[in-house]
Parts: structure tokens; sequence; C-alpha cells
């Protein structure tokens, strides 16, 4: 059930007894882990980027807004101008919002619609991704540091080169080395670029239903994190019998919104279906891949998008993800987190949100 749109967010965190900080909860009482509430309520937050620093939680979402846009399939009613950073002491914690860490009129070469980001923390500073459309509506994905987890951050004067889609993913290896994962068809832009070059003419869906699908992109970072290390690669996605998922397969193959995560020395790299709603995951031994599928490890939630991140925190795995609890409407959603659960050999247990 969704919550009427004649009810303010105001409203709610009153109901909730939060109006200052926003949090829909009893402070005495933990959130209930198999019917997770949205950690933010007095805004709408949504594509929830978790990281710990330094014994802590920080939460990196795109911030959504009211735009009056009018929807399509290439997203122009996600017309996000800024970010915030969110803070967790602890799972079942006060949630605290840090007011803007970025926005838009403060990125020279950004046009318009500031969607998922992510961040990464390397020789003693804080970096912020994210992806923006140019002053050309080209999406691009820029670069900006700070000295806090919390920000406010600084952009770089132009995108990173050679970066193009969207849902930047940062990850760390144990051996220092750092990659991003990004892309995103439909919206994305993804298949405009299925020759190499900006085609504007593409549709939204290459149709290209026998042929491989439209990979993610991965590229190692350059050593002061502000630049991509060496030429950007296909992230491959192949069944067990060795061959790559097709672009018809729309129930596995990748859309958007990549996410890295290491366990056990296997590279479980995760990924939204996009229009058939599912989170679904790949592995592999090395970063790069191949990844072999290995199956859809949450069922879809309220609302078209689904976006996640996962960590480890206190020795528990958690993600986080989005809904559309608070409002019902696809492009004003709220974050919210509940366990992540293995079986013994390391596969993810089927999550019903």
């Amino acid at each position: 059930m969704f919550i009427s749109n004649k009810v303010s967010l105001a409203a709610i965190a009153l109901i909730c007894g939060a109006v200052e900080t926003g949090i829909c909860q009893n402070t005495t009482t933990k959130r209930d882990p198999a019917n997770p509430k949205p950690l933010v309520t007095d805004s709408y937050t949504a594509d929830p980027s978790a990281h710990v620093f330094n014994g802590k939680i920080y939460i990196y979402p795109s911030h959504d807004i009211e735009a009056n846009v009018p929807q399509d399939d290439e997203g122009g009613h996600f017309n996000m101008r800024d970010y915030h950073v969110f803070s967790m002491d602890n799972i079942n914690g006060k949630v605290t919002d840090h007011g803007v860490a970025l926005d838009i009129k403060d990125v020279p070469w950004a046009g318009r619609q500031m969607w998922a980001p992510d961040a990464a923390y390397k020789n003693g500073t804080y970096y912020l991704y994210f992806p923006v459309k140019d002053k050309e509506d080209i999406f691009r994905i820029g670069v900006a540091t700070s000295k806090s987890p919390t920000g406010p951050f600084k952009a770089e004067p132009a995108p990173i080169p050679g970066s193009y889609s969207i849902d930047p993913a940062v990850f760390t290896d144990t051996d220092g080395k750092t990659y991003m994962y990004f892309g995103g068809i439909w919206g994305g832009q993804l298949q405009r670029w299925y020759t190499g070059t900006y085609d504007k003419s593409s549709s939204t869906d290459l149709k290209k239903d026998n042929e491989p699908a439209l990979s993610a992109k991965v590229a190692r970072m350059s050593k002061d994190m502000l630049k991509f290390d060496e030429p950007v690669k296909d992230v491959q996605i192949i069944d067990k019998d060795g061959k790559p998922l097709l672009g018809g397969d729309h129930n596995r193959r990748f859309f958007e919104g990549a996410w890295m995560h290491k366990y056990k020395d296997k590279y479980y790299f995760s990924y939204s279906t996009g229009d058939t709603h599912f989170l679904a995951y790949a592995t592999s031994n090395s970063p790069y891949g191949p990844f072999t599928y290995q199956g859809i490890f949450m069922k879809p939630v309220t609302g078209w998008t689904t976006h996640h991140s996962i960590i480890e925190f206190n020795g528990k795995w958690y993600i986080f993800y989005h809904d559309v609890e608070l409002s019902g409407k696809t492009h004003l959603r709220n974050i919210k987190v509940r366990e992540l659960k293995r079986n013994a050999d390391g596969s993810i247990e089927l999550i019903t949100p």
C-alpha cells in the first residue's frame, strides 16, 4: 500500500515523531528486518551507495525531486540537481543528513540530471563520482573531492576523460588497486556508444536480441583517482556453459546499477536487469571477469527502478536499496536497508522485498 500523495513528507515525519532527523522509527525499537522502513522520510532518496569509512556507515544516494517533467523511456522525469550525504553509526541507529554535498551549479561542465553517484577513499581524500549530462546532453562521469566523507565536495573542471553513460561504482581491491564499473542502457545512453562513438540517433533498445548483450564497462583508476589508467573494457557476463548472455535475455542481462564486492576471494558483480526489475549477480576470480551468471537475489521492488549497494559491517552483510513506499511515484523514491544472507557455498539468498 502506498501513502497517499496528498500526505506531505513533513506530515509523515511528524507521524513518526522525527521531524528534525527524518527517521521514521521509534528510537527505542529496532527496525523490523523483515519489513524495512525508509531510512529518510523528509526528502526523497534513491540509488544508495553505502560505504564504511572509519567504522561508520556513509550513504551517497541520488536526491529525487518533483521536477514536473513528463515520464519517458529515457528517464527525463529523473531531473535531480544535487547530492546529500547521510551517515549511520549502526544499522539500527539514527540517520544524519549532512546537507548538500555537491550542487549541479557548482559543476562547470554539467547540464542536467545528476543521477546515481558513488564514493571512495584513498590517499587521505574522499572522492565523489557522479554521472550528469553535459552541455550537449551526453552523460559523462565527473569526480569531486573532499577531506571529509560528508563533503562539501569540489568538482574537477571537466569530466573523467573517456567516461560516458551512468552509474559509476568504484571498488578498491585488497591489493590497493581501484576499479570503476559503469554503464546503463535506455536513458543511460550505453546503447548510443555501441560503435565506440556517440550516436544520438540510437533508440533506447538496440533490439539485437540474438547477439551478446550490451555490457557494463570497467577501467582501473589512476593513482590520483581522477582518471582512468587504461582503456575501458567490457564486463562480460556468461552462463554456466561459458556462453555470453544475449540481448534478448531481459531476465538475466545487464541493464544498469552495477556494484562490485568481494567475498572469500571471489568477485561478485551485481546489477539491475532494468525492465524486468530484478537484481542479479555473477561471479569471477578476477575483477575484470568474465563473470558467470549465478541468479537473481532480489525480486522487484515497488516502482520502476531498482538500484543497490552491498557492504559488510560488524561481521554481517547488508544491502541498501530503494522503493517508492513514501510516494507511490517511480521518480520519488526512498532508501532502505536489510541484511544480505548467504548460503554455505557463498551464493546469495533470494530476497522478497
